[in-house]
């Protein structure tokens, strides 16, 4: 089952914010749409999502897809109000998951419009869906694009088989390419593949050639993120029954390595520690506002979302979301206001994975002298160093954690 949401205070009937959360206009604003639903539960999975078989007798019609698009929306009009006279227009949006593309193309686009009309988007907005490669076809896309979607997501997560049939995926080797050339052909500029590495029973010799599957088929963005073996998920009782061996740490660093190598001959460059792209314009922008501290709305069952350093989660069955929204109620399950000392740390845990680094004069006293050692250990790079920002070099980046863990000390 999904992961258990933290403790935290109420959040307000109204969803109203304390009003030091809404003093700082300047920072960048995001909204995140969450759809949970999935034709089947992948076996790694341990997002906030649901098939039709778990819904069904549980939460009735209001856990339906159908109605979802205006249930997001009523959300996003609760938004406006809460924020106000906010001035700011969106700057990204991002349909994740869950599979988004399970609902029609009209919907996605729907929930868009509702926060073109509530808030007004920036000029050159990034507007991104995720989506799973057999849950699409050349005139899915064309209706996103159409509907002002800028980038989509594709989930390729191996071009081997027997990789993808460990991971519970149910799309064929080869579909994620296609859907690169028909989201091109319907007018996408940026293109992400995500991938997967450290899978049990995956080779090196399958990971290269997951690589080279995705870089052939020229995208312009290449996540790659090591498997986390989640505990309560299928493939977690798989390991523990013996039906399938465990990876270690040592066989992600080599994978990681791998990508670094493959993905840098092709001219793609890392800007965070499981992200490249081919350009700047290429990056995810909505992420990059995650990882600098910006404001997000995050709206759907189990969604987070975060302004001026409060942070609130919403309630996580689609059923009980609705009902919510149906009541005149705000959707938020609990929340918490981050103290300046949060802040920092979150600063430091987050900003420390970008190429740009973290200032070094956000660390205590601690932190510096764990980033002096770290710098001497090699794990950070002289130069950035120099003029005062902690950077990982590539071996600090298969030490990331690590290296987070200490500076933040």
């Amino acid at each position: 089952m999904p992961s258990v949401l933290p403790d935290g205070e109420p959040v307000p009937a109204d969803g109203s914010l304390p009003r030091q959360a809404l003093a700082d206009p300047t920072r960048p604003l995001a909204f995140y749409l969450h759809v949970p639903y999935c034709a089947t539960r992948c076996g790694y999975c341990d997002f906030n999502t649901y098939t039709a078989s778990e819904l069904r007798g549980s939460g009735g019609a209001l856990a339906s897809r159908d109605n979802y698009a205006e249930t997001v929306a009523e959300e996003i009009r609760l938004a406006r109000k809460v924020l106000g006279d906010d001035p700011r227009p969106v700057e990204t949006v991002l349909v994740g998951g869950g599979t988004p593309t399970l609902l029609p193309a009209a919907d996605l686009v729907r929930m868009l419009a509702a926060i073109r009309d509530e808030f007004g988007l920036a000029d050159g907005a990034e507007i991104t869906t995720e989506a799973n490669p057999d849950s699409v076809d050349p005139r899915y896309l064309e209706q996103l694009r159409e509907g002002g979607f800028s980038r989509v997501s594709f989930g390729m997560q191996s071009a081997r088989r027997h990789v993808l049939k460990v991971l519970d995926r149910t799309h064929t080797p080869g579909r994620p390419e296609a859907c690169v050339g028909e989201a091109r052909a319907a007018g996408f500029d940026h293109v992400n593949l995500d991938l997967i590495y450290g899978t049990p029973g995956e080779s090196d010799d399958d990971w290269r050639a997951s690589l080279d599957a995705a870089l052939g088929a020229g995208p312009d963005h290449v996540s790659a993120y090591a498997l986390i073996v989640e505990e309560g998920t299928q493939l977690a009782r798989r390991i523990r029954r013996g039906e399938v061996p465990m990876t270690d740490d040592d066989v992600h660093a080599d994978r990681y390595l791998i990508a670094e190598e493959r993905l840098s001959a092709a001219g793609f460059h890392w800007y965070e520690v499981s992200n490249w792209a081919t350009s700047r314009a290429g990056r995810c922008r909505h992420n990059e506002l995650y990882w600098r501290g910006a404001d997000w709305w995050g709206a759907g069952p189990g969604a987070h979302s975060h302004v001026g350093g409060v942070r609130w989660w919403n309630v996580k069955h689609p059923g009980a979301y609705a009902q919510a929204l149906g009541e005149g109620r705000s959707p938020g399950a609990g929340r918490e206001v981050l103290s300046d000392e949060d802040r920092r740390v979150e600063r430091v845990l987050l900003e420390l994975r970008l190429v740009d680094g973290c200032p070094l004069d956000l660390l205590r006293p601690a932190g510096a002298r764990a980033a002096a050692r770290a710098l001497a250990d090699g794990l950070l790079d002289p130069g950035p160093y120099a003029a005062g920002r902690a950077v990982l070099t590539l071996r600090g980046r298969l030490l990331a954690d690590a290296v987070v863990r200490d500076l933040v000390d």
